[in-house]
């Protein structure tokens, strides 16, 4: 049997379930794709060729893996990575998604925060960075009450506070520094928006232009993605807003694959809030809600090929299934439940990631529906009722 000549090997740096997805949507496209994470059996690496396991924050064992398998493309799934050994490989003539610069900018709160408000002249909210307690103290006089606090570098709302009162600054500082990734003691403290409704705009560049996909409405707790839907309402004239903003954005990042661009809307003011270099938890509600997904698009960028109309085929929600607990022995329980759910009119389906533990709030798996016409909060009332059936039963109960 003759093997096959992949189109193009990946190297995929985090193998979540976001990275999951999209081996399974490079695989269709004939990649080869190596897996890496700092634990084995990570959802990706399910999927994917080969696997790597090791600390994306160790320069040496991040070169050592990129000389063994000589990728042609390495695609980031987390901001924490030794950036300038991918800027070196870059200047090597391996491909980095987006970009080498994009995954530096990108990797912290401040660089692209600064970048879209200094260098493009963005509306962003008014914010102050602290580099210890004392300096978040004075950025709490400055600001005044309520403000957020985030690390500039973390995941999935890790380290992310709100302070209403002077008297939680302590404890938002302590939370944040628990929060943090990488080797960087930051934060950025946000002053509060009274904002609508917030949004995720995902953005595709690629080699024949920058697509936009419908606007993903979103709601979150603990700073972390709950539900996401698609569409969003927005008012046209915030909408075209919301796209120029985004357009400049990932021009200014430079390379092709998808960004997820998010956004707070207050009327007709769109008000730029942070950026990913990749695909966006929110978009896993394209799974269900659009020809192709966020997965299928960011491939099809990467690897050069064309990105056709994105059509929407319903009106479309998720929503995630969580764990409650610290657990290396557990089942997943009620999918059939959950899965009857699909009949004439209503498409519901079920991913199971497939994370070898849990933890408190660990997103386990994650529900998407779909309803006929525009009826969002059908499909939201679907999607919650679907996740609300999956269990997860751990050993002893």
């Amino acid at each position: 049997m003759i093997p096959m000549t992949p189109t193009a090997t990946i190297l995929l740096l985090g193998s979540g379930e976001l990275g999951r997805e999209f081996v399974i949507s490079a695989k269709r496209l004939g990649c080869r794709v190596i897996a890496c994470d700092n634990y084995a059996a990570a959802p990706a690496m399910q999927m994917a060729d080969e696997s790597e396991v090791f600390s994306m924050l160790d320069g040496d064992a991040l070169a050592a893996v990129i000389e063994r398998h000589r990728p042609d493309f390495i695609v980031p799934e987390v901001e924490a990575i030794r950036t300038e050994i991918l800027a070196e490989h870059e200047a090597r003539g391996t491909v980095v998604v987006p970009s080498a610069r994009a995954a530096q900018m990108t990797m912290n709160r401040d660089a692209i925060r600064d970048m879209a408000a200094g260098d493009l002249g963005l509306t962003t909210s008014e914010y102050r960075y602290a580099e210890s307690l004392a300096d978040l103290r004075a950025a709490a006089d400055e600001l005044g009450t309520p403000f957020l606090v985030k690390p500039v570098m973390s995941s999935s709302g890790k380290g992310q506070s709100t302070v209403n009162t002077p008297g939680e600054v302590e404890a938002a500082w302590d939370y944040a520094v628990a929060g943090m990734r990488g080797d960087r003691q930051r934060v950025i403290a946000e002053k509060f928006i009274d904002f609508d409704y917030e949004i995720t705009l995902l953005t595709v560049s690629a080699a024949d232009g920058v697509h936009f996909c419908p606007p993903i409405g979103h709601r979150q707790e603990r700073g972390d993605y709950r539900e996401s839907w698609q569409p969003a309402t927005m008012a046209p004239a915030a909408l075209k807003r919301a796209q120029d903003m985004a357009r400049s954005v990932v021009l200014s990042l430079g390379g092709h694959g998808i960004f997820g661009v998010e956004f707070f809307v207050k009327g007709e003011e769109v008000i730029f809030s942070e950026l990913s270099p990749r695909p966006h938890d929110t978009g896993l509600v394209t799974l269900a809600s659009q020809d192709y997904s966020e997965f299928d698009l960011h491939a099809r960028a990467i690897l050069g090929l064309p990105i056709p109309p994105i059509v929407l085929r319903g009106a479309s929600a998720s929503a995630v299934i969580l764990a409650d607990r610290d657990a290396d022995a557990f089942r997943i329980a009620g999918l059939d439940d959950a899965l009857a759910r699909g009949r004439d009119g209503t498409f519901v389906d079920v991913r199971i990631f497939g994370k070898p533990s849990t933890r408190p709030y660990r997103r386990m798996g994650v529900a998407i529906a779909r309803v006929g016409g525009g009826d969002v909060d059908a499909a939201r009332a679907e999607a919650v009722a679907a996740a609300g059936l999956v269990r997860i039963e751990y050993e002893g109960e």
